[in-house]
């Protein structure tokens, strides 16, 4: 028996990391939360997840700090950004960095989805 996708969800607001959490296991994923990207890379973040689901603005470490940083250590696991703001050339920032999807909030759990699924490469 396989187990569940682990995703780390990173973003420094409280209600709405709680809320994706929850959509996520809802969805029968594993998932563990965290307030910064400080936070999750003082684990070990490629043996503990999946998949990182990380705002792209938070203080401290941004989002693409965060994959810069995994990139640099030799992590293959998958960034999906999320963000709420709608600046030009976020989402070619987010490519170049080599996240797998951009998502503008609010986003529909559809997109979501679909995002996951293209991260972890399932048909």
């Amino acid at each position: 028996m396989s187990r569940a996708p682990l995703i780390a969800v990173i973003d420094d607001d409280e209600p709405f990391r709680a809320a994706l959490v929850d959509s996520l296991c809802s969805l029968e994923y594993g998932v563990r939360g965290f307030a910064s990207a400080e936070e999750f890379v003082a684990g070990d973040p490629e043996v503990s997840c999946d998949c990182v689901i990380t705002d792209i603005h938070m203080p401290g470490m941004s989002g693409l700090d965060l994959k810069r940083l995994l990139t640099a250590r030799g992590s293959r696991v998958p960034v999906i950004m999320i963000t709420a703001r709608a600046e030009p050339g976020l989402e070619a920032k987010a490519a170049a960095s080599g996240a797998v999807c951009l998502l503008r909030k609010p986003f529909e759990s559809i997109a979501l989805i679909a995002c996951l699924e293209r991260a972890l490469k399932v048909p």
